[in-house]
């Protein structure tokens, strides 16, 4: 009996393990989907809900968090070697900040930060508004990963222009979700069959 729970004990928490671990092939979307189940149907739930595409989407989030669920900006160092605050309050999957993270909630009833489903579904709902404030098409992803990084308002005054390097992280982004979207036309009728069989 005592082994039996043990062995129940252990595989509870190599699963536990599996589930918040970032996937191993991060630049090949077939293979992020094939590894994390259930991915795949919650990136086309927030492509069916708001119209952004799965390959976007999941490419801010590559560049946002290397998909890992608890990531936080690294703490500044006082006096040089004195873990002190953080540069902001970004979080989990999206890195979304508390105030937007805050809006989004009352917007749709939230959930976690360092849920995936919960996070593709922000992406989602932040680009949808961008395309709806500041005109940037779902398809754009580098000009919605500035209006992303910058927030709406320092997209709107072009912050990003003096900022070299965030300019190269966003065409990064771009180079990142054509890829992604080619990979996705590749296994898109496997991950529909995987899809249809689960349900």
């Amino acid at each position: 009996m005592n082994y039996k729970f043990s062995i129940a004990i252990l595989a509870l928490l190599i699963l536990s393990g599996c589930a918040t671990t970032s996937p191993t092939k991060q630049d090949n979307l077939c293979e992020i989907f094939r590894e994390k189940s259930g991915w795949y149907d919650d990136a086309k739930d927030m492509t069916e809900e708001y119209g952004t595409p799965i390959n976007v989407a999941m490419a801010i989030m590559k560049q946002e968090s290397s998909f890992r669920s608890d990531v936080r900006p690294p703490r500044t160092k006082l006096l040089g070697f004195i873990p002190w605050s953080r540069p902001s309050s970004a979080y989990g999957y999206a890195q979304a900040q508390d105030p937007v993270w805050g809006e989004y909630e009352d917007a749709t009833g939230g959930g976690s930060r360092s849920s995936f489903d919960d996070a593709i579904m922000f992406i989602g709902w932040y680009t949808d508004g961008s395309q709806k404030q500041l005109g940037i098409s779902k398809w754009d992803p580098y000009n919605q990963y500035l209006a992303y990084h910058e927030g709406r308002g320092g997209y709107k005054r072009k912050s990003y222009q003096s900022k070299p390097q965030l300019i190269k992280i966003a065409r990064r982004v771009e180079s990142q979700a054509k890829t992604y979207g080619w990979q996705l036309k590749q296994c898109k009728a496997e991950l529909e069959r995987q899809s249809s069989w689960w349900w």
